[in-house]
């Protein structure tokens, strides 16, 4: 921050600055420099000119703040007050005129100068007590103490009471007093004479001087607590009958009478940097410049606002001026009542000067140039129509011809931009990158994951983001590459691994890249995306465990081919000392579940048994990709794998019940948090009405009742944190749910790649719940999409309209029958399918008693019923029916 410190415009201090009577802009820097501009550019939009830097001196040490009065003895000129840390000097700028414009030159001479005992903060100057004929000077410190120069002696220092940390400060001269905001957040204002009479801070130690001295002898005159830190504070008075007293806040601006009393005050939208009270137009109403940090000056009339422009930098400091302008303006503003023409090399009034925190100091005005420009006329001539046909047509044909072979953009096959390539290790890392986990930290284990980039051409703003299913995490998703040349190859790695203690839906991971491509037509690169998939291992999540022959959910999957060996199947889960057992195996996930399973020594069936039906999926999802990866190397091309049981649609419902019930779990904390909430505020708001009454009242138990709802309020708050993690956990163990009954009723009716993608998106739309969206009533909307088009019988059916706005509802009864009514049309030859002609009402084959989607109560009973009769629950059957032993599993029905 080069520049940024102080802006004073203003007459200039001496002669011959001042002898064109325009205003000077005079910058104070950290760094050290003090420059005086004057701003006069010959033509408009015309840059700096090398004649409009008057004078230009480096004082070493940093400027804090810079002042113009008359601050010398003997004379009424003007002179230059400079602030710095540890001194304060007052210089008196001079010129010499040359025989040519640039020849003039500007030098400043030291006149006096203080050195200060304590480390200065700000400043500000007036006649205090009522002097005539000079200025006086009063330094605060960064501990709160008022130094008073009386211009080249030093007057007396007063500690402020119960500083802690100084504020901004102004002298009111009408009230002859000073105002400054404390620590504590409130104006505070102290009369000159309060402070004059008070005991001398120099005469007293300086602990004597906070407790004793300052603290008892010191009185202030009155308070008003703002409840925010201030940046600012200004006094203006645009006549003798009334001052005001500005404060700019944090978040609010003020306007304070002499007494303290808020006038009006008004809330900002976005946080402010600066502000300038600068002028009165109508009788009682002041204007006001405000800056902010969104780049924009904001004008006030009161509380109103009446204009709004942007600036190209965030103003630090603004200022008013009347400085020189050379061109024809034309201004009209209804707020100011004005209307002016300012002829060329003529002086503007009201030119707005701001500096930023960089050094840019811009001087602008408000209104808008004229438009002197007048087109000329254009010649007129016979149009040619056939011409103009012709080459309209040559257009028309480009046009097709290039949608034809790009499209919107060139079509360029990915792989020659840039391809992607992902490598999971087949080994854990040797240390494990795992870190606040919530399972045993020496049972968890990383894997380490390398992300390969090759890019034929030049590519920029290459951004790689890297996806996993949680609770698994990454140590790194993110990954940036502001430019790739030709022939390069990237290579990023990162470690994976399991924080929560339950099971992911999924092992797959996603790694994204979106790069910008440039292109003849558009330099700036077009926008694409790219991503590869890569599958972490079962081990990261799952350990070798002890078989179980009971277990409460069973599923058995038919194979077309002889048994394998789960040795050769799962080598890193099996004992290969024990060749009696290679057909039973047992996994035990890192969050405690278990699962076991059997492959049939006889049959082609293998069975996978669990207490949780959820983390049936990743082992079964694993068996049958491991399955045919395996008959794959054997050059087997046949291979299939079936399912022939009943549906588990009974568990699935539980699990669907339970994450419904933790939802509207959570809407009734929320709900019961914020009753307690407003109790809180109400309760707030009656002890504060006692403590402010002048004559006191008992409480009433009013505390005991404060303090009761406080524990109330972060018992429920604490519940509804935990509410939030058991629905994510609920949720995570659904989607793993699902995903296997997806698997189930793809493998049951033998569904294509296709078909099971349109399952996935009815049954998988979210990747989260959340309050405004949840799972149950898309899911809902989906699957009734699907019945009423591709699985419909009838034109009955597509003219049910669907409700256009999704909404929470209220249990999970429709969802549940619409789910059973999508396996009972699938049963029946329901095809799926999201083609065009999927609206025609399909002409199925099947059997009697098919049931349509019910329009009644009535109807939905009968459904019900029905589908009672045809998925039936999978316990009575696992109750029926006894495990039989490992060797005799041929003939083991679901």
């Amino acid at each position: 921050m080069h520049e940024l410190n102080h802006l004073a415009t203003g007459p200039a201090p001496t002669f011959p600055l001042n002898s064109q009577k325009l205003d000077k802009v005079i910058v104070g820097s950290f760094m050290g420099y003090l420059r005086i501009f004057n701003p006069h550019p010959v033509k408009t939009g015309e840059g700096t000119q090398a004649e409009d830097l008057l004078l230009e001196v480096h004082l070493r040490d940093p400027i804090l703040q810079v002042e113009v009065g008359k601050f010398v003895s003997g004379t009424e000129m003007l002179h230059l007050a400079v602030l710095h840390s540890r001194k304060l000097c007052v210089y008196s700028v001079s010129g010499t005129l040359g025989n040519v414009e640039h020849g003039n030159q500007y030098q400043i001479k030291l006149m006096y100068e203080h050195n200060l005992q304590r480390i200065a903060c700000n400043m500000t100057y007036g006649s205090f007590g009522g002097v005539k004929g000079r200025d006086l000077i009063c330094i605060q410190s960064m501990d709160g103490m008022l130094m008073v120069f009386e211009q080249e002696s030093y007057a007396f220092g007063r500690f402020l009471p119960g500083s802690l940390l100084p504020g901004p400060l102004a002298y009111s001269s009408r009230t002859d007093s000073f105002i400054t905001v404390s620590s504590c957040r409130q104006v505070e204002s102290y009369k000159y004479q309060v402070l004059a009479f008070a005991t001398d801070a120099d005469k007293r130690q300086e602990t004597e001087q906070q407790k004793l001295g300052s603290g008892k002898r010191l009185v202030v005159d009155w308070t008003l607590n703002i409840g925010e830190q201030a940046l600012d504070i200004c006094i203006v008075s645009f006549n003798q009958s009334a001052s005001s007293v500005f404060v700019l806040g944090e978040r609010n601006f003020f306007c304070l009478k002499d007494n303290g009393q808020i006038r009006f005050m008004k809330k900002l939208d976005c946080s402010p940097s600066c502000f300038l009270p600068y002028c009165s137009v109508s009788e009682g109403t002041i204007n006001t410049l405000i800056g902010n940090h969104n780049n924009m000056l904001h004008i006030y009339q009161d509380v109103t606002l009446k204009w709004a422009t942007q600036l190209p930098h965030v103003p630090v400091a603004v200022r008013v001026g009347c400085l020189q302008w050379p061109v024809l303006i034309y201004m009209y503003t209804s707020w100011l009542r004005t209307r002016n023409i300012f002829k060329q090399n003529m002086d503007l009034k009201g030119v707005i000067v701001t500096l930023s925190d960089d050094g840019h100091l811009q001087c602008s005005y408000l209104g808008t140039d004229p438009s002197l420009f007048q087109a000329p006329k254009v010649e007129s001539r016979e149009l040619n129509y056939d011409e103009l046909d012709i080459e309209l047509k040559e257009l028309q044909k480009i046009i097709k011809d290039v949608n034809k072979s790009q499209g919107v953009w060139p079509m360029i096959e990915k792989e020659d931009d840039l391809k992607v390539s992902a490598m999971v290790s087949p080994n854990f890392d040797s240390v494990s990158q795992a870190t606040d986990v919530e399972v045993g930290t020496d049972l968890v284990r990383s894997v380490t994951v390398k992300v390969t980039l090759q890019n034929r051409v030049a590519l920029q703003k290459a951004k790689l983001s890297v996806y996993v299913q949680p609770p698994l995490v990454l140590t790194r998703d993110q990954f940036t590459f502001e430019f790739m040349a030709p022939e390069m190859t990237r290579t990023v790695a990162f470690s994976v691994y399991l924080k929560g203690s339950y099971t992911p839906p999924e092992l797959e991971g996603n790694a994204v890249v979106s790069y910008s491509r440039p292109t003849d037509r558009n330099p700036d690169g077009i926008p694409r995306v790219i991503q590869c998939k890569f599958r972490l291992p079962l081990k990261l999540i799952c350990l070798p465990g002890q078989p179980s022959k009971t277990a409460s959910h069973k599923l058995t999957i038919d194979t077309n081919k002889s048994p394998v060996s789960l040795l050769s199947l799962f080598p890193g889960f099996a004992n290969q000392s024990e060749d009696d057992q290679v057909n039973v195996m047992g996994f035990r996930f890192l969050g405690g579940s278990q699962v076991t399973l059997l492959a049939s020594k006889t049959s082609q069936r293998y069975r996978i048994q669990s207490e949780q039906f959820e983390d049936l999926w990743l082992v079964t999802n694993e068996l049958i990709i491991r399955l045919q990866e395996y008959f794959e190397k054997q050059g087997i091309k046949d291979f299939a794998c079936s399912f022939s049981g009943s549906m588990p649609l009974q568990e699935y419902f539980e699990l669907i019940d339970h994450h419904f019930e933790l939802r509207i779990n959570g809407e009734k904390l929320e709900e019961l948090l914020s009753e307690r909430a407003v109790q809180f505020r109400a309760i707030q708001r009656r002890l504060l009405t006692r403590f402010k009454d002048k004559t006191p009242a008992p409480l009433q138990h009013l505390d005991t009742l404060l303090d009761g709802t406080y524990k109330q309020v972060i018992a429920l708050a604490d519940a509804v944190e935990e509410n939030q993690d058991n629905l994510f956990q609920s949720f995570t163990r659904l989607k793993s749910a699902t995903r296997l009954v997806i698997l189930l009723i793809g493998l049951w009716q033998k569904l294509s790649a296709d078909q099971i993608a349109i399952l996935e998106a009815a049954f998988l739309p979210l990747q989260q719940d959340t309050p405004e969206l949840g799972w149950e009533e898309t899911v809902d909307a989906a699957i009734s999409h699907l019945l009423k088009t591709c699985l419909s019988k009838s034109s009955k059916e597509q003219a049910l309209n669907l409700s256009s706005q999704l909404s929470m509802p209220k249990d999970t009864s429709r969802l549940k029958k619409h789910i059973t009514l999508l396996c009972d049309r699938l049963a029946k030859g329901g095809r799926l399918c999201l083609s065009t002609d999927a609206a025609a009402p399909q002409t199925m084959v099947m059997p009697g008693g098919c049931t349509t989607i019910p329009e009644s109560d009535l109807e939905e009973r009968s459904v019900e019923q029905d589908s009672t009769e045809l998925f039936t629950n999978h316990k009575h059957l696992i109750a029926e029916t006894p495990i039989p032993e490992v060797s005799s599993l041929q003939g083991v029905s679901e």
